[in-house]
């Protein structure tokens, strides 16, 4: 199995028991919404309506899991030559702290992989945004939480 196929398989693993997480407590929140003892006892009991909204925020928040466990589930894990970073890609940068490896995928965002040595990006993310299309001996510049990042691609694979 290729690396970037491992980082798929375990980005997909973690994705999988968030889904089960989140599943679970949808229906904990669905049974909450409903449930005898959160019928209001008066005009400004809002227990029952509150659930309700919380679980629809979940189940909202679960399609789009889905959605994207799908969309991660059919991304390439190809070895790309000479093209640009995209959803698929490993991304080696060096910045003034030091080296840090990407991930781009559909899903994820954040999500730490070879035991934190690995970060996911999506392409919607600003730090995604700024590597998509970067070759390596390109140069982007990134602002998040109110900071610039100056990063210097090394590698895309």
């Amino acid at each position: 199995m290729s690396p970037k196929a491992a980082l798929k398989k375990e980005l997909l693993l973690a994705l999988r028991e968030t889904l089960e997480v989140l599943t679970r407590a949808h229906l904990d929140a669905r049974e909450g919404a409903t449930h005898e003892e959160a019928k209001p006892e008066d005009d400004k009991d809002t227990r029952a309506l509150e659930q309700s909204y919380l679980a629809r925020g979940q189940a909202a928040r679960i399609d789009a899991l889905k959605a994207g466990i799908a969309e991660l589930e059919m991304m390439p894990v190809t070895p790309l030559k000479d093209a640009p970073a995209g959803p698929g890609a490993l991304v080696e940068a060096e910045e003034e702290d030091g080296a840090h490896t990407f991930f781009i995928a559909p899903e994820g965002g954040g999500t730490r992989l070879r035991k934190g040595a690995v970060q996911v990006v999506t392409p919607r993310s600003p730090l995604g945004q700024a590597l998509v299309g970067k070759r390596a001996g390109d140069d982007c510049e990134v602002q998040l939480a109110g900071k610039t990042r100056e990063l210097s691609i090394v590698r895309v694979s």
